[in-house]
């Protein structure tokens, strides 16, 4: 092999480490817009379609799984150890708002049992009513 096929494989492969690099920074601040956006919606609008944000984080993540398979471990954490460490902050900020949006949800749920369950035993059908309750 001469010197200019030699060197031209050494371009390809810097360009396609470049192209990859870039294209793993554009996926990573995806991801971080995504879970942004959740976050700030679950906080303030009740219509917000969650079905639709997990479609979007998921597409995030299989993009983000094919583009670090050809990665080693050091190469991702050299080159994107600030993107990766503001993600993992932005992630934990939205798992806060998800489970308090749990919470919230089974407090709602809960109330509604109990309101259901306090409707139907209005006393109409109680022991008491038929003469076997015990005093």
């Amino acid at each position: 092999m001469d010197q200019l096929e030699h060197n031209s494989g050494l371009m390809a492969h810097s360009d396609l480490t470049i192209s990859r690099v870039g294209s793993l920074t554009a996926i990573i601040n995806r991801i971080e817009d995504a879970v942004e956006t959740e976050t700030a919606a679950i906080r303030t609008d009740m219509n917000f379609d969650l079905k639709a944000s997990n479609a979007r984080k998921s597409r995030c993540l299989y993009e983000l799984n094919r583009a670090i398979k050809n990665i080693t471990a050091e190469e991702l954490v050299e080159e994107h150890k600030e993107g990766l460490l503001r993600l993992r902050g932005k992630l934990e900020r939205n798992e806060a708002a998800l489970l308090a949006h749990l919470s919230a949800v089974s407090e709602v749920a809960n109330l509604m049992k109990n309101a259901i369950q306090h409707a139907e035993t209005d006393g109409t059908y109680s022991a008491g009513e038929f003469g076997w309750a015990k005093s």
